[in-house]
Parts: structure tokens; sequence; C-alpha cells
């Protein structure tokens, strides 16, 4: 089952210094219109097969996109394929946005 963590939960937990992937979906004009205000590691929806290998399977991923229809997606993927412990982004950007930080443009 994919957990579900809103934007306030995932920094919280971060700044506790729990270890997280926070992994960015999205396209790359997406980031460069809307950038995460965070540390993040950067691999597009359609390279995630091929790249899934940058990421530890017994790490902790949070996965984010626009509005977390992809991240829910992704983080499917992920799981089938033998990561341990993925999460998704509740609302995404969007909701990073929204509720955390509202210069993050929005698109």
């Amino acid at each position: 089952m994919i957990g579900e963590l809103t934007v306030q939960q995932f920094l919280a937990r971060r700044a506790q210094g729990t270890p997280m992937t926070l992994l960015d979906v999205r396209e790359e004009w997406e980031i460069r219109l809307s950038p995460a205000p965070s540390e993040y590691l950067h691999i597009p929806m359609g390279q995630i097969p091929e790249r899934s290998g940058e990421m530890d399977p017994a790490g902790e991923i949070v996965v984010m996109c626009r509005s977390g229809g992809r991240s829910t997606e992704v983080a499917r993927y992920l799981l089938r394929s033998g990561f341990a412990n993925v999460s998704n982004l509740q609302g995404g950007i969007l909701a990073w946005s929204r509720d955390i930080d509202p210069t993050i443009p929005v698109y």
C-alpha cells in the first residue's frame, strides 16, 4: 500500500532528521516554472524505469508531481519493483504552494 504524506508531514519529518528522498517526477519545464523549495531528486516519470537504479530500494522515497496523480502512479510502480518504503506527497507542488509557500508559482 502506498503511504501518503502531506507537505507539512514531509517537512516535519525531514526537519527531525528522517532521511528521505524527495523524488520529483515532473518534466523539466515544470520544474523550471515551479521548482520545489527543498532538496530533491529529479527523474521525469517517463524515465523512471531506466533510472530507478539512482535510488536506494531500502530507503524512504516520497514521490511528488504537480497535483498527486503521476506521483501515485510512480509510487505504485516503485513498490511493484521492489522498493520497500514509498509514499506519495499529497497534492504535489500545488499543495506546497497553497499550504507552505505561496511564492511558488502554480500552473
